[in-house]
């Protein structure tokens, strides 16, 4: 048993806490004046430096920066990370530095952004002026007659004595500094200078720029870290948050932005993060570091409603698409040795579930001698949300879990239960995480989308304001690693990618011509 008011200090204390900002309301809820950890201005930055300099400990309790100006209409943002460079291919610290190129293999990355993304509606490209950046911008962006908009302030971060060196070569030089950058990087200060706070800065001015253009559907070419920053600064998030939400070559993440009637920064939904032109599963490390155990969240696929979104009630079996959605989850998570399938009762996870642990099972049985191997499966109602909806059947009849801002329709009672049962099923999936008699350890979750929004809330040390910020689609995964244990952060790899699924899926963007919402 586990206790419903559970807090999200009491699992991880690796983020401070971080309120709710302005444009990142649901509806639901008024909007207020609040002192969160969020994005500083430059003002903020030299008195932290200031502080340093008098031998003062810093932190990185920052105040939020302006909220995100009002929009008229409903916006998407497209971000993409460049292909990969010379310098990466090196090992080279990059930063804000020119010097390096896409390589063959970045060229074929960034071509094969451009397939994913063939089928877009985007009004206008932004990119960074750095050439690795432009040129992945020219090649997605293809034949199209609008001109590329640069914009310095979406260039990489600023690593000033750093930009250059070999990364052993950063360690042996500056020691200590290089500890800090990259265990604290928030605080992290060199030449003078905090560049992650920095980053923040920039990111959250780039916004103002980005939602006053006029057009509707837009896609920003830009860097690993910048792009973090902007996907944290949209959400609220201080810069503690670097290194946490990954940003892969040719790693595509989508922001919706939403006006409100009352006008006031727009709500906003990460609708998905870090879809990459290569398997988000076949790489074991993240941001360099070895991940020997990772947390793989998946949506069962369309039921037998023949929808694209399912009732947020629906006990129903998949029905021809779904089934093979759950297919290609399977297939897709072949790059990984599952140790267990975890899943809610209902009908489609437990189908989903199945698919995934036979195909583990005969996959190891390929060989003439091969000894087979039982993957474990398990099921437990705390991924469900069958017990909370007794009392709120009537009110919820109606709404449909694949749909962008589902969760905002739900009242703040129904959210609380969602939230505080995610809550007990996140610290169960850590005991489990937490066995070490397995060296590596690979959990994959089947549940209901409320509660795989939820984990990932929990996983960010949020609140449960924050879980209609995020976006789950039939079919999709979610992958969360845990480079330095099962009892440090997460890591988030990918939010609801669905790269996978190919002609099964949905497309990334979506026609915005007479379409008020996405």
């Amino acid at each position: 048993m586990f206790s419903l008011n559970l807090t999200p200090a009491a699992h991880h204390s690796y983020f401070p806490l971080p309120q709710k900002r302005f444009g990142c309301f649901p509806a639901r809820f008024p909007i207020g004046s609040f002192t969160v950890r969020s994005s500083s201005s430059l003002q903020e930055v030299e008195k932290f430096t200031e502080s340093s300099a008098e031998g003062k400990d810093l932190n990185s309790e920052l105040y939020a920066s302006d909220p995100l100006p009002p929009i008229k209409t409903s916006k998407r943002v497209v971000l993409v990370r460049h292909g990969q460079s010379t310098w990466n291919a090196e090992g080279r610290i990059q930063g804000s530095s020119n010097f390096s190129v896409l390589t063959k293999k970045g060229d074929a990355q960034a071509e094969t952004s451009r397939q994913m993304l063939f089928d877009d509606a985007f009004d206008v490209c932004f990119s960074s002026p750095l050439v690795r950046s432009k040129r992945t911008a020219e090649i997605i962006w293809g034949d199209r007659e609008e001109a590329i908009l640069t914009d310095s302030e979406l260039r990489e971060i600023d690593l000033y004595s750093f930009q250059g060196l070999l990364k052993h070569e950063g360690k042996e030089r500056f020691g200590a500094a290089y500890r800090q950058w990259q265990v604290d990087a928030a605080n992290f200060n060199i030449d003078g200078h905090y560049p992650v706070r920095e980053l923040w800065a920039r990111a959250r001015n780039c916004w103002d720029r980005i939602l006053a253009h006029e057009s509707r559907s837009v896609l920003v070419v830009a860097h690993n870290a910048v792009n973090q920053a902007l996907v944290a600064t949209a959400l609220g998030l201080g810069a503690e948050y670097f290194r946490v939400l990954l940003q892969s070559n040719c790693g595509v993440s989508v922001l919706d932005f939403t006006p409100q009637v009352e006008g006031g920064s727009p709500i906003i939904c990460l609708n998905r993060l870090n879809q990459t032109p290569n398997s988000p599963v076949a790489s074991g490390s993240s941001g360099g570091r070895k991940a020997a155990r990772r947390i793989v969240l998946v949506c069962h696929g369309v039921s037998e409603t023949n929808e694209a979104s399912s009732s947020f009630l629906d006990d129903k079996p998949m029905n021809m698409l779904g089934t093979i959605q759950s297919q290609k989850v399977a297939e897709l998570l072949l790059d990984l040795k599952v140790s267990a399938v975890i899943t809610s009762p209902k009908k489609a996870c437990v189908d989903t579930a199945a698919t995934i642990s036979s195909v583990q099972e005969a996959a190891d049985c390929l060989g003439a001698d091969c000894v087979p191997r039982y993957v474990e499966m398990k099921q437990t109602s705390k991924l469900d949300v069958d017990n909370i909806l007794d009392h709120f059947k009537q009110d919820v009849a109606n709404v449909t879990v694949f749909e962008p801002g589902w969760l905002n329709k739900l009242d703040d009672v129904m959210i609380t239960e969602v939230w505080n049962q995610s809550g007990e099923a996140w610290k169960s999936l850590l005991n489990e995480m937490a066995d070490e008699k397995e060296p590596e350890k690979v959990i994959v979750v089947v549940g209901h989308p409320a509660i795989l929004l939820g984990l990932v809330g929990w996983c960010l040390n949020l609140t449960k304001d924050w879980i209609g910020s995020f976006h789950l689609d039939a079919g999709s995964i979610s992958v969360i690693d845990f480079p330095d244990g099962s009892n440090s952060r997460g890591v988030v790899r990918c939010i609801n990618y669905t790269a996978h699924l190919g002609r099964w899926s949905i497309p990334i963007t979506k026609p915005t011509v007479d379409d008020e919402e996405f």
